[in-house]
């Protein structure tokens, strides 16, 4: 009596079904992940201004003196442009002078955005630099004109991840994932 091999595996057929429903998920999953990913990195990007601005603010405040945020390129001088996704410092700036932080002074530093091709941070109406002063009221070398925004942009300038950093003309700093027009500029 011969004893028959029980076969082991999956048929061509069994195969084709599950790459086939393996490719419908990845169909789905993929642009998803896609969005989640984008949509976290323009949050954490904005947040991080955010936070810096809200630290500088309440440093001041428990300091009794004024501290500044300003665009930075390099990590240790003010580059009074107006683009913030080259990176920013936060330091004390007892005489509220126009000047760059002393030497060993920085209360934090952030970096350049990174990426093949960065996010773009950009200040409508231009902004380089707000002092907050020990009462807690930011000031800027122009004054604060109403609608202070800091508008965060991914590179293909897609308005479904546009992020918005506004400052009242006290200065005090909020985030939103606004309606935003044609030209990517934030409305209210």
């Amino acid at each position: 009596m011969k004893r028959h091999a029980q076969q082991r595996g999956f048929s061509v057929t069994e195969l084709m079904i599950v790459l086939t429903i393996v490719a419908i998920l990845l169909g789905i999953a993929v642009p998803s992940f896609r969005y989640i990913t984008n949509s976290y990195r323009m949050s954490a990007e904005v947040n991080s201004l955010l936070g810096d601005m809200m630290y500088a603010r309440s440093e001041a405040i428990k300091e009794g003196q004024d501290v500044t945020v300003c665009a930075s390129a390099n990590g240790a001088t003010c580059s009074g442009a107006s683009t913030w996704q080259s990176g920013w410092v936060v330091y004390p700036n007892p005489n509220n002078a126009l000047a760059n932080p002393a030497a060993g002074s920085i209360l934090r530093l952030q970096t350049a955005f990174t990426g093949t091709t960065p996010d773009s941070f950009v200040a409508n109406p231009a902004l380089s630099a707000i002092t907050y002063n020990r009462e807690g009221f930011g000031t800027t070398a122009g004054g604060f004109p109403n609608n202070t925004t800091i508008v965060l942009h991914d590179p293909t300038a897609n308005s479904g991840w546009t992020r918005c950093l506004w400052l009242t003309p006290q200065g005090v700093p909020s985030t939103e994932t606004p309606a935003v027009d044609t030209s990517g500029t934030c409305l209210e």
